[in-house]
């Protein structure tokens, strides 16, 4: 594909459980576009979550290559990938991540001070609190929020530093219907608005939706949609 923004070609992970070995992902290939969402959906044990750690640089694939905006982060250092991830990568798990001894406002802004870049953009961090309904909840600890604006604070986290690609694990996995709606049409904007790739991996078939295609996975590979026992009649 011209202009890919994400390549991964021919991705093998297997584990060792003991003396036995589970195939994660047995040679996935596929590309994304930049400016696109690609939803991945699959039922558990699917290969979802490894590919996730695979296409963020948090893990290497045992076979196969991930190329993200021309960089092979097989070739890169340790060094180099995780300035990769600090500066063009915006994680969201489906676990908040959250620190505990930090406000809301705090837990956001940390992120810029991880990577570097100081204040980062006030405007923004305004807008986008505004946009996730954080504004009057910016000074309350983790312990203080709801489960739905714990992710909502997690979700600006990632977005602040505006990065180039956002990687989403199960996003709206332990959210209401009103905070999951909240979170993916917050993903959907950053997407349009910003410009930012995004790729999420979900179970749930009406969060895939919100994605300019869907890829499928079962047992580790890609399959077509008619195999999906979810999207079966849909």
């Amino acid at each position: 594909m011209a202009g890919a923004f994400i390549e991964a070609k021919d991705l093998r992970k297997t584990y060792h459980v003991g003396k036995i070995e589970v195939e994660a992902l047995r040679g996935i290939s596929f590309e994304v576009r930049k400016g696109e969402f690609v939803s991945v959906v699959g039922p558990s044990g699917s290969g979802k979550s490894t590919l996730f750690y695979l296409l963020g640089g948090l893990t290497r694939a045992d076979g196969g290559s991930v190329v993200l905006d021309g960089d092979d982060l097989a070739a890169l250092s340790d060094a180099a990938r995780t300035r990769m991830r600090k500066c063009k990568i915006g994680f969201v798990f489906q676990k908040f991540n959250l620190l505990p001894t930090l406000d809301a406002r705090s837990n956001i802004l940390i992120a810029l001070e991880i990577s570097g870049n100081g204040r980062g953009d006030p405007a923004y961090f305004d807008r986008i609190t505004e946009l996730l309904g954080l504004t009057k909840r910016l000074a309350h600890r983790p312990s203080e929020l709801s489960g739905g604006e714990q992710q909502r604070v997690a979700l600006a986290r990632a977005l602040i530093n505006k990065p180039a690609v956002v990687l989403a694990d199960e996003p709206t996995g332990n959210l209401d219907s009103k905070n999951s709606e909240i979170v993916l049409s917050m993903l959907r904007r950053s997407n349009q608005e910003l410009g930012q790739t995004v790729l999420m991996i979900t179970h749930n078939p009406e969060a895939a939706k919100y994605g300019d295609r869907i890829i499928h996975m079962r047992d580790g590979q890609i399959v077509n949609p008619e195999e999906d026992p979810q999207w079966v009649g849909r």
